[in-house]
């Protein structure tokens, strides 16, 4: 588990630094790492302050900005 967290971690990383191009399986990796987080929050309130960067919310929101339109 920790091995596939690491590897959406990296995904993410990469796609945002402009290593590798930002495609389905980053948006994947954003969405499950999103799940998770939101899992994370549901579970203990102490995670209620985290969030992702910036620019990790802006592709999550541009994402979901596709998705809906």
């Amino acid at each position: 588990m920790i091995g596939t967290d690491s590897n959406h971690c990296r995904i993410v990383a990469e796609s945002l630094a402009g290593k590798r191009e930002v495609n389905e399986q980053t948006f994947a990796s954003l969405a499950i790492l999103d799940e998770r987080l939101e899992h994370l929050r549901k579970l203990d309130e102490s995670y209620s302050g985290v969030t992702f960067s910036p620019d990790a919310a802006k592709l999550l929101s541009q994402k979901n900005a596709v998705t809906v339109g």
